[in-house]
């Protein structure tokens, strides 16, 4: 609940970088009607990761589909206890050695994979995607399961700022890892529930289901289709509770947004959200929210890590956020983003070509911008 003029935005979250409210970036599935002959949607909901999470499975039987949820669902707390922020986990055993300088640093080989797959992504987004703030995330307070409106105290951030971490300050040596800047601490919250998608849909595909919609906060993936039809999603509207727009999505495709309205708080009328800019140390400004689309990468590694079109949709939308108004397209394309769609400060939507012909628009209060 928003507050008019000096208030915060709470949200219960025990896991603040997988911090999107399930109706907040896309509403859940509009499931599409069907005749009762159809084979069952079977459907399990849990609150992991700090959010609620949704998996559905088409056509397949109760037990069949019940065991691959159990696994998905088993899957989804591994990763929350491995990737906790701030709650005792191996990235925070990993981010005290770095504060104390140790070097060659025994991490999992899941770790180094996630950490190296993060720190590509940041180099080809001129580092605005950065997880190596994790504490200038904590300086702002959203490193909480409840945080306040207050601003950080500017001694403290400015050095923060200053000594610039970065994903390009870690090193690798098989499964050891070591940094050159004591300042990183890694917040892997605009990485890990793509991740966690990706994990998700190899689960379900190991399992034998092939239709199924996984849902993390409004990240969502979709296998398959329901039936004769594809699966279907809203886009959340920022600044109203209803679908900004719907979109079909197809076998391996990935959805991911990032908002001003997910985590922030609001000081003399003024909004501060959780994503950072790592340039100033200070929230992005100017924009209501960002979605992108990933279609499957041909060739993607199968196995137990892999780059997955889920990873990439949850890292992607928050550079191109960060990023200038006329930065952010050339950053698509670098990051091989061709479906994105940016809402202004203004209420201006700017959509992608190949993206606008895949959405159905909904809203009557936004405008398409002209688009160069």
């Amino acid at each position: 609940m928003q507050s008019l003029n000096h208030g915060v935005h709470r949200e219960h979250r025990g896991f603040s970088w997988f911090s999107l409210c399930a109706l907040c970036a896309l509403w859940f599935p509009l499931f599409l009607g069907g005749c009762s002959r159809t084979p069952p949607l079977i459907q399990r909901e849990a609150y992991v990761f700090g959010t609620r999470v949704e998996v559905s499975v088409w056509g397949e039987s109760a037990e069949k589909s019940q065991q691959a949820l159990a696994a998905v669902l088993a899957e989804f707390d591994r990763l929350h206890r491995m990737l906790h922020a701030w709650q005792p986990s191996e990235l925070t055993r990993l981010n005290e050695a770095i504060a104390r300088g140790e070097r060659d640093i025994a991490v999992s080989g899941e770790l180094t994979f996630i950490l190296q797959d993060a720190a590509d992504i940041a180099a080809r987004s001129d580092q605005l995607f950065n997880p190596a703030i994790g504490g200038l995330v904590a300086l702002w307070g959203f490193h909480s399961d409840e945080f306040k409106p207050l601003l950080p105290d500017s001694a403290a951030l400015e050095p923060a700022v200053k000594a610039r971490p970065r994903m390009s300050d870690l090193s690798f040596a098989g499964n050891r890892v070591t940094s050159g800047n004591r300042v990183v601490q890694l917040d892997l919250g605009g990485y890990a529930k793509g991740y966690a998608l990706d994990r998700a849909a190899a689960i379900l595909r190991e399992k034998g289901v092939n239709n199924a919609l996984i849902n993390i906060g409004g990240n969502v993936m979709a296998l398959g289709a329901k039936g004769k039809q594809p699966w279907r999603v809203g886009i959340q509207h920022p600044r109203a509770a209803a679908p900004l727009a719907t979109l079909e999505l197809h076998d391996g495709e990935a959805v991911g947004t990032s908002g001003d309205y997910q985590r922030y708080f609001e000081l003399d009328g003024r909004r501060y959200c959780h994503l950072l800019d790592p340039r100033s140390g200070r929230p992005a400004e100017g924009v209501q929210a960002v979605t992108v689309l990933i279609t499957p990468r041909p060739g993607a590694p199968q196995g137990h890590f892999l780059r997955g079109a889920g990873a990439l949709s949850d890292a992607a939308s928050k550079p191109l956020f960060i990023a200038g108004a006329g930065e952010w397209r050339g950053l698509a394309k670098r990051l091989g983003v061709e479906h994105a769609l940016r809402i202004d400060g203004n209420g201006v939507m700017h959509v992608t070509a190949p993206f606008r012909q895949r959405l159905t628009i909904l809203a009557s209060d936004l405008t398409i911008g002209s688009e160069p």
